[in-house]
């Protein structure tokens, strides 16, 4: 007999140059390495670090799996100490790959790390300095400062229904910072959308 628990596994695979430690990622989210195109999977999570940029053989994956249409991720990670950041990788994936979205965007403290995301949606900032993550509502000035992307994503968001993401049409991009745990939860809310694996 199985335990209630195996009907909620799914299979996950991650894609991505080893720049982009795609090994961490797969197992900061349950999921294995590909180095092939999957399509017996759940969700597809491509990892991408800004300074490196997206080798050949992570953009053919993506194409493959366009066949499939299996719902697609992309996590930027290696933000940290990096002159390129979250939008500069975004708009390389947007060439590359498909068009993406990006339901969040990074704040960075005083020292240029990334600290916070301010969701586009709500303009809700969870910010993981502190311990645990804490939610607050953002200050007129980030408010200013995110509208332009915010109008961009809200229209985006428009022309998709329910269940974009989960039919494969829709990907988003999330910030990902594991050893602050930045992003995490966020990813987390996505897989948490997608039907139960067998």
């Amino acid at each position: 007999m199985s335990s209630p628990s195996s009907a909620h596994v799914r299979r996950i695979h991650v894609y991505g140059h080893v720049s982009a430690s795609p090994q961490a990622v797969a197992t900061a989210f349950s999921g294995a390495i590909a180095d092939t195109p999957e399509s017996e999977s759940d969700l597809a999570i491509f990892a991408i670090n800004p300074s490196a940029g997206i080798d050949q053989p992570t953009i053919d994956n993506w194409s493959a799996l366009d066949d499939f249409q299996i719902p697609r991720i992309v996590v930027v990670n290696g933000l940290e100490g990096q002159e390129q950041d979250f939008e500069d990788a975004v708009m390389i994936a947007n060439r590359v790959f498909d068009q993406l979205i990006t339901p969040y965007l990074v704040l960075h403290d005083d020292a240029g790390q990334p600290a916070a995301l301010i969701s586009l949606d709500d303009l809700q900032i969870s910010d993981y300095s502190t311990s645990p993550m804490s939610t607050r509502p953002c200050e007129p000035e980030h408010e200013e400062l995110v509208k332009d992307f915010r109008d961009e994503y809200l229209e985006q968001m428009t022309e998709m229904e329910d269940g974009a993401f989960a039919a494969g049409i829709l990907f988003p991009a999330i910030p990902l910072n594991l050893a602050t745990g930045l992003g995490l939860d966020k990813v987390k809310k996505y897989i948490d959308q997608l039907p139960s694996g067998s």
